[in-house]
């Protein structure tokens, strides 16, 4: 587990954080809420969701990913073997982001919770 909620690690921050979600053997439980990761940063998070092999709770909340941000992360979604659990409240992720986010659950076979409030 590692709870980093309310740190501002900003994009650059969360860009580094998604780049060892890649490798991670051991990493289960990510909190990042309130940290002002913007786009690049749910960017970032989401392409790792691609690669990660033990994530199963990921707690974005309050981090504006927006369309874009929440686009990635319903990729990520799509493809994931592991996240079960995952807030996206309070990102303004619009119509666009939460179709994204809507298709990616027709294809998740493991999400089992999912926080959109406040979008």
């Amino acid at each position: 587990t590692l709870d980093l909620e309310d740190n501002n690690i900003g994009r650059e921050g969360a860009c580094s954080i998604g780049d060892g979600l890649k490798v991670s053997k051991t990493l289960q439980s990510l909190d990042l809420g309130d940290n002002n990761i913007g786009p690049e940063g749910g960017r970032s998070i989401g392409d790792a969701l691609k690669e990660s092999k033990t994530l199963r709770t990921l707690d974005l909340e309050d981090n504006n990913i927006g369309r874009e941000g929440a686009c990635s992360i319903g990729d990520g979604l799509k493809v994931s073997k592991t996240l079960q659990s995952l807030d996206l409240g309070d990102n303004n992720i619009g119509p666009e982001g939460g179709r994204s986010i809507g298709d990616a659950l027709k294809e998740s076979k493991t999400l089992r919770t999912l926080d959109l409030e406040d979008n």
